[in-house]
């Protein structure tokens, strides 16, 4: 790994730990705060809600550790790096994240199922206020972890960042569920916890989805890939593009690209000129890790 490289990383790593750092300190004070609020409110909607809250310290941890891991140098038995631990971070907190929201799931359903709506507390004030202050909380905390993570293009990171999204939109669901039982339904309040559950299954399944297709080697999308096209034509001494091959490696990706070129010209002219594709492409594409380039003769007849 080149100095330069090995500084890019210590800087993305700190970017990670700063927003993961702030993530645990905000999901502790309101995972609290809503407990009790649920508690003293009686509400079973905040109190789900306030689980999924804490289940995000976790989650968070376990980006960390996954962000850490995937940092790390190349080394002998691990000769193309370590960034395919960030995906497995990634998967550990979908996993999480499913069994969390079934967890929710199965308690509103229990309650509904219960029969006896008129038995059920009407939630206080203190619960309404309570979800309200999560919505503004989470929302703002996705944003901020989104930018982050696609400042340093990390998978966990922005993982990360929909379960704040998932957690503001569950506090949506708590809210209309408080507020409903408020107003004379209170089986409204278990029912919003269904509606939690079936919004964290959602980015469950959005982030196991996300991090597979980047452990099995999926290609980059099609953007992308003209994206290298087009930068690959406007290198002096290219003829011709005759494949680009892409697969996703963790947050990074690997190309492969064969290029034609005049048949005439020198083998270290030719090597010179695959030499500044390959550092071409690593150059204007921060998340490309590594461009193979082999080179054919061109014969003016390629597709």
């Amino acid at each position: 790994m080149s100095r330069c490289e090995n500084k890019e990383n210590k800087s993305d790593m700190a970017i990670a730990m700063r927003i993961s750092t702030v993530s645990i300190i905000w999901n502790v004070v309101l995972s609290l705060a809503k407990l009790l609020a649920g508690v003293i409110a009686s509400s079973s909607a905040m109190i789900s809600d306030a689980v999924h809250s804490a289940s995000d310290v976790l989650s968070t941890i376990i980006v960390i550790i996954g962000i850490r891991i995937s940092g790390r140098a190349s080394d002998k038995k691990h000769q193309y790096g370590h960034d395919r631990f960030e995906c497995v971070a990634s998967i550990i907190l979908a996993d999480l994240l499913f069994l969390t929201g079934c967890g929710i799931g199965y308690s509103g359903i229990k309650i509904i199922a219960h029969g006896n709506y008129g038995d059920l507390k009407v939630p206080g004030i203190l619960a309404l206020i309570a979800a309200i202050v999560s919505i503004v909380v989470k929302e703002g905390m996705f944003w901020y972890t989104r930018a982050g993570a696609k400042k340093i293009n990390s998978g966990a990171l922005m993982a990360d960042a929909w379960h704040h999204r998932s957690d503001a939109l569950s506090s949506v669901g708590a809210f209309i569920g408080i507020l409903g039982a408020r107003l004379g339904f209170p089986v409204l309040d278990p029912i919003a916890s269904i509606v939690i559950c079936l919004f964290i299954l959602k980015a469950a399944f959005d982030i196991f989805k996300d991090a597979l297709d980047k452990m099995v080697d999926s290609s980059c999308d099609e953007k992308t890939v003209n994206e290298i096209s087009s930068a690959i034509s406007e290198i002096p001494g290219v003829c011709h593009t005759d494949s680009i091959m892409t697969r996703q490696f963790g947050n990074k990706a690997y190309v492969d690209v064969e290029i034609a070129v005049n048949p005439d010209m020198s083998l270290e002219k030719a090597h010179s000129i695959a030499e500044n594709v390959h550092h071409t492409i690593e150059t204007d594409f921060p998340a490309v890790k590594h461009c193979m380039v082999h080179v054919n003769p061109y014969h003016g007849n390629q597709q």
